[in-house]
């Protein structure tokens, strides 16, 4: 890999020499501008305001515009004899816990490279030191006309950098929360707790671009003289009125896709008139009505009716109690257990 900056790790007294090198690269797919009636490129010429001319590019140099418009020249020779002890020089300042900085600030990744055989003893050091401790080192930099933040730490038996925004760099959230009052049900937490188990954690390394994808089958469509791959129609999403029937269809659609049969999940509607629905009072008896004692008029009637209604009664409910023997023998062979079972606590 190609480094694009050569210094130094200042760890106190110690010096590293290192070389920076780019730790990520884009695959992203870019456009050329053109002449959409030919097809022509557009390009870019860089004039000289001044005499109307285009020039190269070893004529451009840098300079600062100042508040009333004067533009004065800077040299590389100038920007290479700053004042400052991170012109060529890593510089560490702290050694702090991971969690301390704020992904906010989190910017550009490098690898540092030991800049030869010298170097390979105090970068060990450096790296052995830091896994140790499970901290990261805080440092300053200065790279392409400014001085930086940066974080080091440990990746495998390299040490990386990850460029920091400066904390005055970083707006604070202001206006983006809603700022209507929103009260959040148990239940609706309850839900939304499924929801994160059932998607569950993903490995980074499946995941890919699926854009660049689309984008490469166009253009290979195009270069073939073939009509491209339409984008199949989205799927209808309206506004969200019931959030609870959301995230329940959520749920069971995170199950379907996962191949796992899907939760039996009630909606809060259902779980709402279950609680509110009045109890049954004639016909068949609701399964509370079955487990509590009938009143003693009624075991009174009972046991004065005929053998035909004590069996009549005795496959309807068991809450009622015959006086006689006999009557019992016939109500337990033809009452299952757990009826049984109940008559004999209500009884």
């Amino acid at each position: 890999m190609r480094s694009i900056w050569n210094g130094a790790i200042s760890f106190g007294l110690v010096s590293i020499p290192i070389k920076l090198v780019n730790a990520t690269e884009s695959h992203s797919i870019s456009f050329r501008q053109i002449h959409t009636e030919d097809g022509g490129r557009i390009r870019y010429r860089k004039v000289c305001e001044l005499d109307d001319r285009e020039v190269s590019q070893a004529e451009i140099g840098k300079g600062y515009e100042d508040a009333d418009g004067t533009i004065i020249p800077i040299t590389d020779d100038d920007l290479s004899h700053l004042p400052i002890p991170t012109a060529k020089t890593i510089e560490i300042v702290a050694f702090v816990p991971a969690d301390r900085i704020d992904p906010l600030q989190m910017d550009a990744a490098y690898y540092l490279q030991a800049g030869g055989a010298p170097a390979a003893k105090p970068y060990t050091l450096l790296r052995e030191a830091l896994k140790r401790s499970n901290k990261v080192a805080i440092a300053k930099y200065a790279l392409r006309g400014r001085e930086r933040l940066g974080m080091l730490r440990v990746v495998g038996d390299a040490i990386a950098m990850h460029g920091l925004l400066w904390p005055d760099e970083v707006r604070a959230p202001e206006g983006v929360a809603p700022d209507t009052s929103v009260t959040v049900r148990d239940k609706e937490l309850d839900l939304a707790d499924a929801l994160m188990d059932t998607l569950g954690e993903v490995d980074l390394d499946d995941l890919h671009d699926e854009y660049r994808e689309a984008v490469e089958e166009v253009v290979a469509a195009k270069a073939a003289g073939e009509t491209p791959p339409e984008a199949p129609a989205p799927a209808a999403s309206g506004k969200v009125l019931d959030l609870m029937a959301a995230l329940e269809k959520s749920v069971r659609a995170a199950k379907e896709a996962r191949g796992e049969e899907p939760a039996e999940v009630r909606s809060l509607a259902q779980r709402e008139s279950a609680r509110t629905a009045p109890k049954e009072t004639g016909g068949k008896k609701s399964t509370a009505a079955k487990k509590t004692a009938a009143p003693a008029s009624a075991r009174k009637s009972t046991a004065k009716s005929g053998q035909s209604a004590k069996k009549t009664t005795a496959s309807k409910s068991t809450s009622a109690s015959p006086t006689k023997s006999t009557a019992k023998k016939t109500a337990a062979k033809k009452t299952p257990a757990k009826k049984t079972a109940s008559r004999k606590r209500t009884a």
